[in-house]
């Protein structure tokens, strides 16, 4: 079975999407995702998905799921690089991806996850 391979980079993990995605990839992700954040203590994850030219409405779920579940570990998500069909698609679809962040590519999703996690250190310290 294929796997996306998870990137620890400091703080974040990087899953960078290189392949066409199917169901049962999506759900191995999820799960893989899940465990290593778990695992890693991560602060953040950011999902690039600027090589999928398409988005079905099971594989959007599974992106706002696992922002869901990252989120209930304490983490937060931040999905770049969204093709313009795929926000069409995702639109269209009526997903609402409500439990995740966007940002334009790698660089402003790292940066948005910075001020995310410094968001929160300073709401703890208050």
């Amino acid at each position: 079975m294929d796997k996306i391979p998870i990137i620890k980079m400091g703080d974040f993990l990087l899953v960078s999407i290189q392949v066409d995605m199917h169901d049962r990839l999506a759900m191995a992700l999820q799960d893989d995702l899940t465990i290593r954040v778990a695992k890693e203590r991560s602060k953040g994850v950011l999902i690039d998905i600027s090589s999928l030219d398409v988005v079905d409405s099971f594989i959007g779920r599974m992106l706002d799921n696992i922002a869901a579940m990252t989120r209930a570990l304490g983490t937060e998500t931040v999905v770049v690089g969204m093709q313009p069909a795929v926000a069409i698609t995702i639109v269209e679809l009526g997903l609402s991806l409500e439990n995740i962040y966007t940002a334009l590519n790698v660089d402003k999703g790292m940066a948005l996850l910075e001020a995310r996690m410094q968001a929160s250190v300073d709401a703890n310290d208050d």
